[in-house]
């Protein structure tokens, strides 16, 4: 595995055809805006390029793929797009694929096994990336890739309020501002909330408790949560902040009950609170302020495997 210059991911994907771009499980919009905004350049240059995307795409995310078809050819060249390790890849993802060639990411904890890897963890967003990709590649911007672009920016920076944006983050956006509609962007993202939404977020309220002296936040959802409230993995984008939010909190945690004994975990960290390292420790990672883990068990059983370990972290 080689970490390398951004030349060499534009020189890779000038000399390779029929690429095929992974997406991790529960994608969020910059991993889709990301990977379709680099189909989007990779069909501009007159090559062929797929998305994979791990079950159905979440529906609010289906500008993205307006003028997006899938194309029929058998992938030759494999690119993961924001996915920072082996364990969020779906079963879906990874049919017929048995290596990765290339890995183009941000986040720091990158552990994902490629022939090739690009990881810069001063991008607030892998859409900053893959803007830089548009530059290198001479591809023009359009609606496709400029809408995926900003939609990557715009919700990993919780539309520019995180602490990971950075003045290039705003200088980027400001470039593909123009060729995009990115007022229906930031209203499907942070404006807009489905009733089934409200009512989660009302339930996930009545679920938190503080540990710690208030220091640490801890709400869940459970399967069975939201099967009584009709919610899908749609209404779950953005759960995360809300225990973090909470005046006195410097780490938020939510548990999301998944199929099979799994519950998916957010953490989300304040006052320089390495949320990385804390998920690292679970098998997980991501960003400082922001990352994730699954752990296997029952609702209680891993909330008080949480908690210890958060209250010990934090000490």
């Amino acid at each position: 595995m080689k970490q390398i210059m951004l030349n060499e991911v534009a020189s890779l994907l000038k000399e390779h055809n029929n690429f095929k771009i992974l997406t991790h499980s529960y994608p969020d919009g910059d991993c889709l805006g990301s990977g379709y905004a680099l189909a989007f350049i990779l069909r501009k240059l007159g090559k062929k390029a797929n998305v994979a995307v791990d079950g159905a795409l979440p529906s609010k995310f289906t500008y993205l793929v307006k003028n997006y078809e899938e194309q029929d050819f058998t992938p030759e060249y494999i690119v993961s797009v924001d996915v920072a390790a082996p364990t969020l890849l779906g079963e879906s993802v990874m049919q017929g694929v048995d290596h990765i060639d290339l890995c183009i990411d941000h986040h720091g904890t990158n552990s994902l096994e490629a022939d090739h890897r690009y990881v810069d963890d001063t991008a607030a967003a892998a859409a900053e990336i893959i803007y830089q990709l548009t530059e290198l590649l001479g591809v023009g911007l359009d609606e496709d890739i400029a809408g995926g672009i900003y939609t990557g920016i715009s919700t990993d920076t919780g539309c520019f309020v995180y602490t990971n944006t950075t003045p290039q983050t705003h200088q980027i956006a400001a470039q593909v501002m123009p060729f995009c509609d990115w007022r229906m962007i930031n209203s499907i993202n942070f404006v807009i909330k489905s009733r089934a939404k409200v009512k989660m977020e009302r339930m996930i309220y009545k679920t938190m408790e503080f540990y710690a002296g208030g220091k640490i936040a801890i709400v869940y959802t459970t399967l069975a949560m939201c099967e009584a409230m009709g919610t899908g993995d749609d209404e779950m984008e953005g759960l995360a902040n809300i225990p973090r939010r909470i005046e006195g909190v410097e780490m938020g945690i939510t548990m999301r009950e998944k199929a099979g004994g799994v519950f998916k975990i957010s953490v989300r960290t304040n006052d320089n609170v390495d949320a990385s390292k804390f998920c690292q420790q679970f098998g997980g990672g991501g960003h400082p302020a922001a990352s994730g883990c699954s752990i296997e068990g029952d609702l209680e059983t891993v909330k008080k495997t949480l908690v210890d370990a958060a209250e010990e972290y934090l000490r």
